[in-house]
């Protein structure tokens, strides 16, 4: 475990949220290029020890942050994030350069244009100076790629960032600035951020424009505050026509997102349903925020998980029949790069007969129901995000067996296919002060109401512990 950093009176520039970033600029304490050249050193310091980035690209950075810094100094800035830098996972297109999905088997071609959520943050003027690494297909929640390098956990070298959305997930533990952009389908932000220590919103279906659409597929901010999250979402929740599945254009205000718990009916789940068993630091992580809300007046009680065994187990099946068709349109060759549990948990899906995967892509229909009926009696849900406080960086999940792959997002993978918003944040921490995440979970489009229950939990969890610093500091 990494020393923690030895409090200091003045917040290192790396390690300050967008928000103060932003207000920095503005009164003129320090400039873009400033920000940007700590962080590049921080980012040397601590790369060799993660592997977090991937298409790291200081001296194009360099070239926008004094780009950044010249309208900054005439009071021109060009959006709402002008100068504040940003990582993109891999597999959120940026033009000119390729998408590898973590994959050694996926052909290199450069992206013809932005993705929406690169665009939008690129027409803020925010500083895009990083892609982030991701697992093969983003199939796994972990750091273990058959192209990128492993990624470790700055809180545990030896432990897993989790995934897919890995390096986002290290790279903002570990100060590589304050915004980090992932994408979700079964706890692909929510997963790293609990086990980074982070915030991570998985928006509404739709709310946050992508390309290519995919059921319960959602890109969403990974931050260290809930402001900053708030920060991302007035860029990231504009329109784009390109997503045939988004939401129409909105006047949410993501800035005005305090809220109070006091008489909300908030269910507490500590039992998924199915799926890895909860351990007992966790469990004590989740009571202790329910606890905290009741102490604010919100009206408690524990209530029964949603999933069952053949909604995962469907799932599975159709996921493991989804990414077969993938790979079966690979040469023999191509498909030997794949990783190995990732052809081995797909292989499986060629003998699953078309009435087993559309049983299993209908399981999507039937957690719907099921989230529906539940909110109809409450206005928020609170659960862990993971069962597991941790597992191993070498690991692929935390059981680490092809044939039982989705244990561990038994928490998280019903609001992909609800379309529910829901946010991770860290609710504790174990004996050994390695981060736990709590999930707030809202009713479909109340993304903003989700960001104020988890705006009102930073105030009532008390202080956090500092975050970590490299090997050698």
């Amino acid at each position: 475990m990494h020393r923690p950093a030895a409090e200091e009176e003045i917040t290192s520039l790396h390690d300050l949220s967008a928000t103060d970033l932003i207000a920095g600029y503005r009164a003129k304490q320090f400039s873009p290029s400033e920000v940007l050249e700590e962080i590049i050193a921080h980012v040397a310091a601590w790369e060799p020890h993660i592997k977090a980035l991937y298409l790291y690209d200081p001296d194009g950075a360099r070239a926008a942050a004094k780009a950044s810094t010249d309208r900054w100094q005439l009071g021109e800035p060009a959006g709402s994030l002008d100068g504040v830098p940003v990582t993109i996972k891999d597999n959120i297109a940026t033009k000119g350069q390729p998408i590898p999905l973590g994959a050694a088997s996926v052909k290199h071609v450069p992206a013809e244009r932005d993705a929406p959520p690169a665009a939008r943050l690129r027409e803020s003027g925010a500083i895009i100076f990083a892609k982030t690494t991701m697992p093969d297909y983003g199939m796994l929640s972990s750091g273990l790629s058959s192209f990128h390098p492993l990624t470790r956990n700055p809180w545990d070298l030896t432990k897993n960032p989790g995934g897919s959305s890995a390096g986002a997930g290290a790279a903002g533990a570990a100060g590589y600035g304050p915004l980090h952009l992932g994408t979700d389908i079964g706890g692909s932000v929510r997963l790293p951020a609990a086990w980074c220590g982070l915030v991570a919103l998985k928006p509404s279906l739709g709310r946050v424009p992508i390309d290519p659409p995919y059921v319960g597929r959602v890109a969403g901010p990974m931050t260290r505050t809930v402001d900053d999250a708030a920060l991302m979402m007035c860029v990231l929740a504009k329109p784009d026509r390109r997503d045939g599945m988004s939401l129409p254009a909105d006047t949410i205000n993501w800035k005005a997102h305090d809220k109070s718990p006091r008489k909300l009916r908030i269910g507490l789940m500590l039992d998924a349903g199915t799926g890895q068993a909860l351990e007992p630091e966790v469990r004590s992580v989740a009571v202790k925020a329910a606890k905290a809300f009741e102490s604010a007046g919100a009206v408690v009680t524990e209530i029964d998980g949603i999933l069952t065994r053949e909604m995962l187990d469907g799932l599975d099946n159709f996921w493991r029949a989804r990414m077969w068709d993938d790979l079966s349109k690979l040469s023999p060759e191509e498909r030997g790069k794949a990783l190995p549990y990732i052809h081995k948990w797909a292989e499986a899906g060629a003998k699953l007969s078309g009435v087993d995967v559309i049983r299993g892509f209908n399981a999507t229909m039937a957690i719907r129901a099921a989230a529906a009926k539940l909110f109809c009696e409450h206005d928020y849900v609170l659960s862990p995000v993971s069962p597991v406080v941790n597992f191993p960086a070498e690991f692929a999940s935390p059981i680490n067996d092809p044939d039982k792959p989705f244990e561990h997002i038994c928490y998280t993978v019903p609001w992909n296919m609800s379309e529910n918003p829901a946010i991770s944040i860290n609710g504790g921490y174990d004996k050994n002060g390695f981060p736990i995440g709590v999930q707030i979970v809202g009713r479909r489009f109340d993304d903003l109401g989700v960001l104020g229950m988890a705006k009102a939990f930073e105030g009532l969890r008390g202080p956090q512990r500092p975050w970590p610093t490299p090997p050698g500091k």
